[in-house]
């Protein structure tokens, strides 16, 4: 049986780390380097970036990303890329930033480097290229050829976001250990369409030991703006780990579940990662997690400051018939629903929808 992982080509993390893009640019061969980043990015961190490119003797040249990674704002910076002949696009930013970055990348058929400037989700390792419509509903989704062939990780500038993002790389990552087990269980493939090998679930596994034990006082730190080895290793078990684990482990239930939550407008504009820390608080009810496990994962949760409860992620009142109808047929709908065993079924999902819920309420 083949089975199949994948792996950025470097991976750098550290303070400071943005200083060695220019010379690890031109020691992998690139001359033309384009970098895609937000209008904020382009403020704080772009001076950095170009200046350490400049050094290198690399033309520093930039393109604003718009906001939303659509597949039109994707063929609009690529058809304004076009004209500047890069050999590598870097992206620089949060992640829809570097989805687009990936997506122009994928549209000239050239590399891409990936310098996430929040620790936000585990998009920068991967293929995955994550489309939005303009109400900020997932589109689809799509795939470079093979991994970014560097991601940068300045952790310097990490600590320097809102912990509201950080809270939300983890939220993103801790549900990578249930997904990636229960994808194997379900006879499911990952990313790569093949069944995952062990060492993917030993890298999801890893990603949740590592959040139990150093997630919260890595947030702490970040609160207080502090850049400690606690949070050198949510950074690590965050971006890097994750990364891994979930594209070459595979996903289920919790992220099946972006589909169902966002197509509630109340619950859409909710960061993905927020999302997914409910979805696996829903994910470990329906596996019937023991007590201890479900206590385990919430206090991880609440002691981040991420959401357990419908109404934390927006959606005030209770969910009418309606609305529950539409989350659980769209979540029913997604690919990664299938990688359940047993298999979901509309009743099972909407009564742990419930449960989760009232779990999560009775833990405030």
């Amino acid at each position: 049986m083949l089975r199949t992982m994948g792996f950025p080509g470097q991976y750098l993390q550290g303070p400071k780390a943005l200083l060695e893009l220019g010379p690890l640019l031109r020691k992998m061969g690139f001359r033309r380097p384009l970098t895609v980043c937000d209008a904020v990015v382009g403020e704080k961190v772009w001076p950095l970036v170009s200046s350490a490119m400049s050094e290198a003797g690399l033309a520093a040249e930039r393109m604003v990303f718009p906001g939303e990674c659509t597949k039109a704002a994707i063929n609009d910076l690529s058809e304004e890329a076009k004209k500047h002949q890069p050999d590598v696009i870097i992206g620089l930013g949060g992640g829809k930033t570097i989805d687009s970055s990936k997506g122009v990348a994928a549209n000239l058929d050239i590399d891409v480097v990936i310098c996430p400037t929040i620790a936000s989700n585990d998009a920068p390792t991967s293929r995955l290229i994550v489309l939005y419509d303009n109400t900020h509903r997932v589109a689809g989704v799509e795939y470079l050829k093979s991994n970014p062939s560097a991601v940068v990780v300045d952790t310097e500038i990490i600590v320097q976001a809102p912990a509201r993002f950080f809270a939300a790389g983890i939220g993103d990552a801790v549900s990578k250990k249930f997904e990636a087990n229960q994808c194997k269980g379900a006879h499911g493939n990952n990313s790569f369409g093949t069944p995952p090998l062990d060492t993917a679930l030993l890298l999801a596994n890893a990603t949740y030991n590592t959040l139990v034990n150093h997630g919260p006082a890595a947030y702490a730190s970040i609160l207080d703006g502090e850049l400690d080895d606690e949070v050198e290793r949510v950074v690590e078990a965050t971006v890097l780990l994750s990364g891994i684990g979930f594209e070459s482990g595979g996903l289920s239930l919790a992220h099946a579940l972006i589909r169902g939550l966002t197509a509630v407008p109340t619950m859409a504009a909710m960061l993905h990662g927020e999302l997914v820390a409910f979805g696996t608080l829903v994910q470990a009810v329906i596996e019937e997690r023991s007590e201890a496990e479900v206590s385990e994962l919430l206090g991880l949760l609440l002691a981040v400051k991420l959401p357990v409860t419908f109404k934390q992620l927006g959606q005030a009142e209770a969910l009418t018939p309606d609305e529950m109808s539409t989350v659980v047929n769209a979540t029913l709908a997604a690919a990664y629903s299938k990688n359940m065993n047993p298999p979901l079924t509309a009743e099972r999902l909407t009564n742990a929808l419930l449960a989760a819920d009232r779990i999560g309420a009775a833990a405030l």
